[in-house]
């Protein structure tokens, strides 16, 4: 429930909620709880009475159009139909994706100074670290006509 928030955010909530509400903090969560284990109780005697009358067994999960869909009306064969073509692409998609990655780690250690040498040399004068500067490279245009 609270995995998008660290532990800053769950800090300045309860001091809104303790600014906020005060003395009564206690007393509001304690009653928030009891809301939400009531809820959860009619849902369980929802589901219950709903299983009950269809003669099946029927979770809260099956109650999501895609799981009914797929759990009452597509059988396994027609699922993997469906899967096939879209899982080629998906393989096709992340094959060219890996090569991307690839080819873009080998230009990135290519354009590196520091890992192909090319770079400043430091050289040593009196045991002080002395930094030359890094070869400027030329470029040549040459006129093709």
């Amino acid at each position: 429930m609270f995995e998008n928030l660290n532990w800053w955010e769950i800090g300045a909530l309860l001091l809104v909620a303790l600014l906020i509400f005060g003395d009564r903090l206690p007393n509001v969560i304690s009653d928030g709880l009891r809301m939400l284990r009531n809820l959860r109780n009619m849902a369980q005697n929802a589901t219950g009475d709903l299983s009950r009358e269809l003669g099946t067994d029927i979770q809260l999960e099956d109650l999501h159009p895609k799981a009914f869909i797929r759990k009452h009306l597509l059988s396994e064969e027609d699922e993997q139909a469906i899967r096939k073509p879209l899982q080629g692409a998906y393989e096709k998609l992340r094959s060219d994706l890996t090569d991307v990655h690839r080819e873009l780690d080998d230009v990135a250690s290519a354009a590196d100074i520091r890992a192909t040498g090319g770079g400043g040399t430091t050289s040593t004068s009196g045991g002080a670290e002395v930094a030359s500067t890094p070869q400027q490279r030329r470029s040549f245009d040459i006129d093709a006509t």
